[in-house]
């Protein structure tokens, strides 16, 4: 068996005496999708927090690469190989895809203080990047990222973390906000991420997105993991309705059925 890349065990956060996160144990493996899957309120954006480095578990223990680790901060995390792209990619819309791409890493050119934004490279490595991953509209690295579709902006925050060294890449609801069309575009770029041996952890509550890319699946609700599970093991009329809680969903269907029946 090979090391997970990242192994959470019994992890628990509190606030002021409220658990947000009760015993949560995960394994990520290289190459692999886990799609964390809850409704609002489940406990991923506390999960996500805890992974990216802002927030510390007040119970449990976190490994990377089979060796413990403890993330004072963000960078702590992103030194380690885990990067968080949120919803709207922590993209500059007024600025241009290559400075975007190097924004706190810019490639220099020059000597001593003479070096200057090696804005030629930092272009053209960005638009490579990109296009690696599908997006072969961009090829101008100087284009402003405010021009770029919703998909095309996630797509430059996941070709900056992978070029950057990211071995785990969180993707924190990236399909929300976008189309149908987008959406699916995004969904092609996590299988690619995955090709390259990427571990990517999918947190989204749109089941059927899940279930086209996920190899691994984990459910949360009101912070305690309520189902773990591998692709091909559960149906998605199962999920939806673990992640809806069951009771509560045939209860409204009745509700519905008797409302009908009376009109």
């Amino acid at each position: 068996m090979t090391t997970p890349l990242l192994r959470l065990t019994g992890i628990g956060k509190s606030f002021l005496g409220t658990n947000a996160l009760q015993d949560i144990s995960l394994e990520v493996d290289a190459g692999k999708v886990l799609c964390l899957l809850g409704d609002n309120g489940a406990g991923k954006s506390t999960l996500i927090k805890i992974l990216s480095g802002f927030h510390k578990p007040t119970t449990g223990t976190i490994e990377v690469g089979g060796e413990k680790a403890v993330f004072d901060s963000p960078r702590d995390a992103s030194t380690r190989g885990i990067a968080t792209v949120h919803q709207f990619g922590g993209t500059f819309p007024l600025m241009g895809v290559g400075r975007c791409f190097f924004v706190g890493s810019e490639p220099t050119k020059g000597f001593g203080p003479f070096k200057l934004f090696d804005k030629k490279l930092a272009g053209e490595i960005a638009v490579r990047e990109m296009q690696s991953l599908g997006i072969t509209r961009v090829t101008d690295g100087n284009r402003l990222v405010g021009s770029l579709s919703g998909g095309e902006r996630q797509a430059l925050a996941i070709a900056r973390a992978v070029y950057f060294g990211a071995n785990v890449l969180i993707l924190d609801e990236p399909t929300a906000a976008l189309g149908v069309k987008e959406a699916a575009h995004v969904l092609r770029i996590v299988m690619q991420a995955r090709a390259k041996g990427v571990a990517v952890i999918l947190v989204t509550h749109n089941v059927r997105h899940a279930m086209m890319v996920g190899d691994h699946f984990a459910v949360l609700i009101r912070g305690q993991k309520a189902d773990d599970f591998r692709k091909g093991e559960r149906t998605r009329e199962e999920i939806t309705d673990l992640m809806a809680g069951g009771e509560a969903m045939a209860h409204l269907e009745a509700e519905l059925a008797q409302l009908q029946a009376d009109a």
